[in-house]
């Protein structure tokens, strides 16, 4: 589970950095969309991750 946790963890990272590129560096409009579109997109995999990690919590493996 800790290995779950960690790719959580970066997943996170990783869609802010994406939303961040978006809302200050990107030079042109097609280029936030496209972080914007990344970032959302790795969120919904953390809520996976995350949906997953609780799971294990509830029903852990025998």
């Amino acid at each position: 589970m800790h290995d779950m946790q960690t790719h959580l963890e970066k997943l996170l990272t990783e869609a802010e950095e994406c939303a961040l590129i978006s809302r200050r560096h990107a030079s042109d409009h097609s280029k936030k969309e496209l972080f914007a579109d990344l970032s959302s997109t790795l969120l919904r995999l953390a809520t996976k991750v995350e949906v997953a990690i609780e799971e294990r919590r509830v029903a852990p493996s025998r």
